[in-house]
């Protein structure tokens, strides 16, 4: 069925992966009428309204046909070493395998034998808590047609976790910022939803810490390893989980749920095209580069209370090849939905609960 008769003007936009039809409907029909509601469900695509000055315009996509195939085999071969990294760093947590054995990989044997079945405990939710954020992007991204590759699992050293974190490509141009904010916050909520109980669990199982410890201790068999900073919502989950312990020896579950909580806090920085930086470009374009690099500098001075923090600024800066701006959507202009703001003030309120000032503190030797 042919959506011409219900509109005013359109115009056709010819992208690589998809094309977006920008419609005015017609005041008769922006309801919308039962006759125009009954056309789009036939509409083979994705389709959303946007309230403008000059009246409701439907946004009107179908992807391009066909698309190139997926290469699953990087992917497979990138989960499966992150997989194996991460159970390596959480048998460590589980005193199943030492860290120098982990770090150097010296008894293959004891490795297998021992520690893949302890390391799963740990693993498997960490991936889980990834996944499901990468799967956020991926799906959203999906549900407007647009061009995305599933997720980029990378591998990293056992400790501290296996890992170096997951990524999706995103291979075209987003039509507003409605899909922007979309696709930018997904992620964080999607991953914070499996992070809650997976800490909560892992809280549950932890035990108390010698007389004297305070705070979430990480210990590699009888031996601790490093002191974990509390956020609002982890102390708030501890309370809840554990009572008033002041110290606890942290379950590997929990270990995975609180790393969780740290991923979402570092997405949704407000800088560059971090998930954060999305959602503040979706948000507010002209005070992204402004509010961005003011945050940039905040972070960077926080690197006196945790090295981490330059590590991780620098790293921001050098992807972004020295500028923390955002590349422009397609329509820059289009309105933000008034419950796409309240997204964006929701996504700010979770960065506060998930931000953990010093994350990390090894103990002595």
């Amino acid at each position: 069925m042919s959506l011409t008769r219900f509109l005013l003007a359109w115009r056709t936009i010819p992208l690589r992966d998809r094309e977006v039809i920008d419609a005015l409907v017609h005041p008769s029909h922006a309801g919308p009428s039962a006759e125009l509601a009954k056309a789009l469900k036939a509409w083979r695509g994705s389709h959303y309204w946007s309230d403008e000055p000059d009246g409701r315009h439907l946004v009107l996509t179908h992807a391009a046909d066909p698309r190139p195939g997926e290469r699953w085999v990087a992917h497979v071969v990138l989960f499966a070493a992150t997989l194996f990294t991460t159970t390596l760093g959480g048998a460590v947590f589980a005193g199943a395998v030492s860290v120098d054995t982990a770090l150097t990989l010296s008894d293959w044997g004891h490795v297998l034998a021992h520690g893949w079945s302890h390391g799963l405990v740990f693993s498997l939710p960490l991936l889980t808590i990834l996944m499901s954020h990468e799967l956020g992007h991926y799906v959203t991204a999906r549900r407007y047609l647009l061009d995305v590759s599933p997720p980029y699992f990378l591998p990293g050293p056992p400790l501290p976790i296996g890992t170096l974190g997951a990524f999706i490509r995103l291979r075209t141009i987003l039509t507003d910022r409605r899909q922007l904010i979309d696709v930018g916050a997904a992620g964080p909520f999607a991953g914070f939803v499996i992070a809650l109980p997976v800490l909560w669990i892992g809280l549950a199982l932890s035990r108390p810490a010698l007389s004297g410890a305070f705070g979430m201790e990480v210990w590699a068999g009888d031996q601790p390893l490093w002191h974990l900073g509390d956020s609002i919502i982890t102390r708030l989950v501890r309370f809840f989980a554990m009572g008033d312990a002041p110290g606890i020896v942290m379950h590997p579950i929990a270990v995975a749920g609180w790393f969780g909580m740290f991923v979402t806090a570092l997405n949704l920085l407000p800088i560059a095209q971090l998930d954060g930086g999305h959602i503040l470009f979706a948000a507010s374009p002209k005070h992204h580069q402004g509010l961005g690099r003011g945050f940039w500098i905040v972070i960077m001075l926080m690197g006196w209370f945790w090295i981490g923090w330059l590590i991780w600024g620098s790293l921001v800066l050098v992807l972004s090849r020295g500028r923390l701006g955002h590349p422009p959507v397609l329509d820059t202009y289009r309105p933000l939905p008034r419950s796409r703001r309240w997204l964006a003030w929701a996504s700010l309120i979770l960065f506060v609960l998930t931000f953990a000032p010093i994350p990390l503190a090894q103990f002595g030797p």
